[in-house]
C-alpha cells in the first residue's frame, strides 16, 4: 500500500491540503479535505510526519504568496499516460500566462482531443503546482476549477500582480 505524509498550509484565507509521497509531491487539495484526497488517491495509507512535509509547505507557501514563480520540489505524477502528458504539459505555461484547452491539447499532439485534456485538467490531483488554473476556455471565459472559481480568479490574479510588479 501506497505510504502518504499529509499536512494542512494555510495562506491567505485558503487551507489546502498536501500530500508527499516517497518520491514527491502526489497531492494538492484546495479544500482542506481528506474526502478530496481519497477521490484523487484510493488505497493510500496517511501518515503525518512534519519533517517529510515542511520543505513542500514551505515551498507551496511561497508560491501562494508570490515569493516564487516555479515549484522546484519533486512531483509525483500517476495517471494515464494520457493524463501525464496533460500535465505535464501544464507545467510548461509561463507563470503568468494563460492558454486554452484546445492550445493545450495541440501542445501535446491531440488537436482533436480538447474534452479529454479538459478532462485530464481536471484530474490533476496537484492543483496549484501544476497549474491548471492557468488554462481558460476558448472564449476566454474561466471554464471550471476543482479548487473553485473563486480561487481560480485569485491565484490568476495573484500571478498577474507579480509579474507586473
Amino acid at each position: 500500500m501506497k505510504k502518504l505524509y499529509i499536512d494542512r498550509v494555510t495562506v491567505s484565507g485558503y487551507t489546502y491540503l498536501i500530500a508527499v509521497g516517497d518520491h514527491g509531491l502526489a497531492f494538492v487539495g484546495s479544500h482542506n479535505s481528506e474526502d478530496e484526497l481519497h477521490h484523487f488517491i484510493p488505497n493510500a495509507q496517511f501518515l503525518k510526519d512534519p519533517a517529510k512535509t515542511a520543505p513542500y509547505k514551505t515551498a507551496l507557501k511561497n508560491l501562494l504568496l508570490g515569493k516564487s514563480q516555479q515549484f522546484t520540489l519533486p512531483i509525483e505524477f500517476e495517471g494515464t499516460p494520457f493524463q501525464n502528458a496533460v500535465w505535464h504539459a501544464l507545467q510548461t505555461i509561463p507563470y503568468g500566462k494563460t492558454t486554452t484547452y484546445s492550445a493545450l491539447a495541440e501542445k501535446i499532439g491531440r488537436p482533436t482531443a480538447t474534452r479529454a485534456v479538459a478532462n485530464a485538467v481536471g484530474r490533476n490531483p496537484n492543483q496549484i503546482v501544476v497549474p491548471c488554473h492557468r488554462v481558460l476556455r476558448k472564449d476566454g471565459s474561466l471554464g471550471g476549477y476543482h479548487g473553485g472559481l473563486p480561487l481560480k480568479r485569485d491565484l490568476l490574479a495573484l500571478e498577474a500582480r507579480v509579474k507586473n510588479a
